[in-house]
């Protein structure tokens, strides 16, 4: 067994039941405000009932949904009020991200930066591929305390922008910003990825509260 495959455990049911529902909630396949009952759930995922709670304990901490004693679990609502909040913070979190996977980025992770910033423009999933550039550049930063927190709030940022895609025509050049931004990743520039990032998440603000 090598040092990688050491240091990589395989991931618990809980991580699995956890990745599983967080993706539920931030797709609204669960909508905001929806009851979250256990047996439906057990039933829609898989998995058992210790593991799917441990995942919704999680879930709560990261504002995902909410635990009210004897009354049950519900899919956390979405308040715009908290946008602009929202994005105060995910400016530094994701310009710091892109800064620091310019500088640490491993050759097989700008490779395939690389290779994700080929398919924009061209995938048909434009909200499962700007998820997928996300979490790789959260990956590639290297820090694993700024990939968990960059995550939670780029999944509250994502549960408000499926509220309005429908109404948001700029969705596949929202997605196409990402292009420049993981050349300058992928090459190493770490200043001008950290610009990009902050401006890309200034404009999704943008173009949101045009619709409020």
């Amino acid at each position: 067994m090598t040092t990688t495959e050491q240091a990589t455990p395989r991931p618990s049911q809980a991580d699995l039941a956890y990745e599983e529902v967080r993706d539920l909630l931030v797709r609204l396949e669960i909508a905001p405000g929806a009851p979250i009952i256990e047996a439906d759930l057990m039933e829609r995922t898989g998995f058992g009932r210790t593991p799917l709670r441990e995942a919704l304990n999680r879930l709560e901490a990261e504002r995902l949904v909410k635990i009210y004693p004897r009354r049950g679990t519900f899919a956390a609502d979405i308040n715009l009020a908290d946008l602009a909040l929202i994005t105060d913070l995910r400016e530094e979190l994701e310009g710091h991200a892109a800064h620091r996977a310019a500088e640490r980025a491993t050759p097989d992770e700008r490779a395939m930066l690389s290779q994700i910033a080929g398919e924009i423009g061209h995938s048909q999933e434009q909200m499962s591929l700007d998820t997928e550039i996300h979490r790789a550049i959260y990956a590639a930063s290297h820090n694993h305390f700024l990939m968990e927190t960059a995550t939670q709030y780029y999944n509250l940022s994502m549960r408000i922008w499926r509220l309005f895609m429908d109404r948001l025509p700029e969705i596949a050049a929202h997605v196409g910003e990402h292009k420049a931004l993981l050349q300058a990743i992928v090459s190493g520039d770490a200043e001008t990825a950290r610009n990009l990032a902050r401006a890309h998440v200034r404009r999704f603000e943008s173009a949101v509260r045009k619709l409020l």
